[in-house]
């Protein structure tokens, strides 16, 4: 039927095209469709055969179980049992033999003697003058160790400087510096400084005196500055 078709197409379309001798004619590709195939049949499996319905089990019969019946039982009155006595021995008490105690030796002890603590004897109490002949004392020693170290300023020398420092000196019972500082100005500071340094090159102090060893306490110590040729 297509290629029919095509056929009358031809000979109805090529007699009214004149061809030159030149031209060539030109070529009509035509393209056949092909029909679309049927899609494919799907055929439905088998239903498998339906299983054999099997006959119920037959009951299984049950033994018949007859009730016999309880034989009589016959009541028979308890037989009392006389209780059996039995003869207790005879007991014959003997009175022990009772023997003098020995005799207890004693042995003296010895108590131990008591220990004696030995207490420390009270400080001995001081007055107040006491006191201060003690701090007296102390103040010519602790001169006596200061002016060892006592070095007139050259400055002072070459201008005629001279002049009493006393120091307050503050110490404790062991003769240990606690503070020191200047009571009285000698009027010039070179020499309040000496002074100062004679004290701290003069440690440590000596012990102070019994009288002044239970507490801290001060002393004042003079330091002179004082030119020979004056």
């Amino acid at each position: 039927m297509g290629s029919m078709l095509l056929h009358a197409i031809f000979v109805t379309v090529i007699p009214n095209f004149e061809f030159e001798s030149s031209k060539k004619p030109d070529v009509i590709t035509v393209e056949l469709i092909k029909k679309p195939e049927p899609p494919p049949v799907i055929v439905p499996p088998e239903p498998a055969p339906p299983e054999p319905i099997k006959p119920p089990p037959k009951p299984i019969p049950r033994p018949v179980v007859k009730h016999l019946p309880t034989p009589a039982v016959e009541k028979r009155e308890p037989v009392l049992q006389q209780p059996v006595v039995t003869p207790q021995p005879e007991i014959i008490s003997v009175a022990p033999k009772v023997e003098a105690p020995a005799p207890v030796q004693t042995v003296p002890v010895s108590m131990p003697s008591q220990t004696l603590v030995k207490q420390d004897p009270p400080p001995p109490t001081f007055s107040q003058a006491d006191m201060e002949d003690a701090k007296n004392q102390y103040g010519l020693a602790l001169w006596g160790a200061i002016s060892k170290h006592k070095k007139y300023p050259k400055i002072a020398q070459m201008r005629g400087w001279q002049g009493e420092v006393i120091i307050e000196i503050q110490v404790d019972g062991n003769g240990h510096l606690k503070s020191k500082k200047v009571e009285q100005s000698s009027g010039y500071e070179i020499l309040d400084k000496q002074a100062l340094e004679m004290v701290e090159k003069a440690l440590p102090f000596p012990v102070p005196p019994e009288a002044l060893r239970s507490n801290s306490f001060t002393i004042t110590v003079p330091v002179p500055f004082k030119l020979e040729n004056s």
